[in-house]
């Protein structure tokens, strides 16, 4: 029940964010889900014994959230050299290369992600509507998400990913699918109509596995640092990096989809 009052709570408050609110609001919120869930990400890194990537990673994410596009990937560049500089402060030399290889891997991880969505937003690929995109790559991914919860509760047979998640099934997968692809046939049909069909389909279907794949790779994370969930700010789903998992993941791929309809 905790499950279903916080989506009830966090759903509208997305999409106004996402479709209505000015873009100095919705930057402002991506940056705020950013810091938290970075914030856990670090928590995660501790329990593996590694440092945690510390102030100069909150800083070179929101760098990475906020700059403008053309600079961006020298931008990686210098994340990375900045990492391999901080590791070499480190007492322990034999712990210098896991922390830079977390530090970037983290602001990769977790603003790099939502840059894609703040691009998809601002940069629509069809010139207009960006910010349905960008509704569309989260909420196809909370679609598919509910359905593998609770078809893989009724359903579920063999298990997906038993080492990382052994709650999940193939049942659980395919009916998240299937949902996902009879959600984008109306979503696009009513909000970004010059969308053809096999583009719909085919993004659907992407946007859908690289949620579910980011969820196995949070949840593998998880059982690597032997914790339940990354955070406990949101009751039934634990933390914000728990609850954007297959958000991260499939943002990206939207965007880089929605490109070719564009072109």
């Amino acid at each position: 029940m905790k499950r279903v009052v916080t989506g009830l709570i966090l759903i509208p408050i997305f999409a106004y964010v996402t479709i209505w609110a000015p873009h100095e609001v919705f930057l402002v919120a991506a940056a705020i889900v950013g810091l938290l869930s970075f914030r856990e990400y670090g928590g995660l890194v501790a329990h593996y014994k590694i440092r945690a990537p510390g102030p100069s990673g909150y800083v070179a994410g929101l760098l990475l959230l906020v700059l403008p596009l053309e600079p961006t990937l020298i931008f990686v560049v210098l994340i990375a050299l900045l990492a391999m500089g901080l590791a070499m402060t480190s007492s322990d030399l034999a712990g210098a290369l896991p922390f830079a290889a977390a530090f970037v891997l983290g602001i990769l991880y977790v603003f790099g992600c939502l840059r894609a969505g703040v691009d998809l937003r601002r940069l629509s690929p069809l010139g207009t509507h960006g910010e349905y995109w960008l509704f569309f790559a989260l909420s196809v991914s909370w679609v598919g998400d509910m359905a593998a919860f609770y078809f893989g509760r009724m359903l579920g047979r063999h298990k997906l990913a038993p080492r990382i998640s052994p709650a999940k099934s193939w049942e659980g997968s395919f009916a998240s699918t299937a949902l996902s692809l009879v959600y984008a046939y109306f979503y696009f049909k009513y909000l970004l109509t010059p969308v053809p069909l096999l583009w719909v389909f085919g993004i659907a279907a992407a946007a859908n596995i690289a949620g579910q794949a980011g969820d196995l790779c949070e949840s593998a994370i998880k059982r690597g640092a032997g914790v339940k969930d990354s955070g406990t700010m949101l009751p039934g789903h634990g933390g914000w990096l728990d609850r954007i998992d297959s958000n991260l993941f499939a943002m990206p791929v939207v965007y880089y989809l929605a490109g070719f309809v564009g072109r």
